[in-house]
């Protein structure tokens, strides 16, 4: 019977109780002899191409990744540590405070946070679209459950924007759990909503009532969530082209003869304006690995190493619409997975 154990002190220790505790289920009886992944479905298809590339150059068995989610993730990722538990979460945010402190109380101490790249929350439409360009704040007065308070009576965007078309509000999404949900409410939802003087001055007077107003997303039919599947967006928009949706940069790039980017504040979600900055939904996608697991687990030190390489300066996962780090935090993720240093979460949020 599987058994979560606690973190002990001492490295040999730890390696003897991981040991122990390898997963018997999925393999027979036998140690686990496979990574495990969960996370982010944004991180999952570079994920995958590095775990086939990994396999093939080493010999190991090709990791098991699930898109989960990285709210989904870091709950798995969590739960504690040895065979029964992921050795990785994948995510396309940070991990936030609340997170950290329970991968803490579940015996989850020595957590490796290395960033592996940069991505853009995409809106695109069908080739066919009516060919939007929105602003943040026309965004936010379409989708917010409540827009300044107010309950939010838009149907059409034009009802939004009288430079807009005048077609009903549709848009396809990432579920609560996914980080590209998270990380579109912060990035485009609540700048669109601090637009307006009122709501930024509520944040500093009443954070708690300035984060409900600004980040409520309204529900069906004009927000729509379509579950850990960006693929799935993407049909959508080909059957529906009078509808938005919203995803993370590698899919539209992907996806290029039925989609078309969508401009926010004037710029397009392209690498250059997302390696720049001057794109607005730009965000930092991550891995996090357990350290404890680094040496028991065959190869995860290698799949790490792997992963720093496909998505370095001229790596193979440029290809898949991976956007290179700046080159100090590529410098910082390579000394931190080279020396598995782990992160204290004093500065986390």
């Amino acid at each position: 019977m599987l058994q979560k154990f606690a973190l002990v002190a001492g490295a040999a220790t730890a390696v003897l109780a991981l040991s122990a505790c390898q997963d018997q289920a999925s393999s027979g009886g036998a140690a686990r002899d496979y990574i495990s992944a969960v996370g982010s479905s944004t991180v999952y298809p570079f994920a995958t191409t590095v775990g086939e590339k990994f396999a093939e150059a080493t010999g190991n068995k090709t990791p098991k990744i699930d898109s989960t989610g990285t709210g989904g993730g870091f709950e798995r990722f969590c739960s504690g540590v040895g065979g029964d538990t992921p050795d990785i979460a994948n995510a396309s945010r940070r991990i936030k405070k609340k997170e950290f402190d329970t991968c803490v109380k579940n015996g989850v101490k020595d957590i490796v946070e290395i960033q592996i790249g940069i991505d853009g929350i995409a809106l695109g439409e069908a080739q066919r679209g009516p060919g939007f360009k929105l602003s943040e704040e026309d965004v936010y007065k379409a989708l917010a459950a409540n827009p300044y308070g107010k309950a939010n009576t838009a149907k059409t965007w034009k009802d939004v924007n009288p430079a807009l078309p005048a077609v009903g509000i549709s848009v396809f999404g990432p579920p609560s759990t996914s980080g590209t949900y998270d990380a579109f409410k912060e990035l485009i939802l609540g700048k669109g909503c601090d637009a307006n003087a009122g709501m930024k001055a509520l944040k500093d007077s009443n954070k708690d009532k300035h984060e409900d107003v600004c980040t409520t997303l309204r529900g069906a039919p004009y927000y729509v969530e379509q579950g850990e599947n960006d693929n799935l967006i993407i049909s959508k928009l080909d059957t529906n082209p009078e509808s938005l949706g919203i995803f993370g940069f590698s899919y539209l790039d992907a996806n290029k003869d039925k989609i078309k980017a969508v401009p926010v504040q004037g710029v397009a979600p392209t690498y250059a304006a997302i390696a720049d900055g001057s794109y607005p939904g730009s965000r930092p996608l991550f891995i996090y690995v357990k350290k404890s697991h680094v040496g028991v687990i065959p190869g995860l030190a290698e799949y790490v190493a792997e992963f720093l390489k496909g998505s370095g300066e001229g790596g193979y996962l440029a290809a898949k619409g991976l956007i290179v780090s700046p080159k100090d935090i590529a410098a910082t993720a390579a000394a931190n997975a080279k020396g598995m240093t782990v992160l204290n979460g004093a500065e986390l949020k």
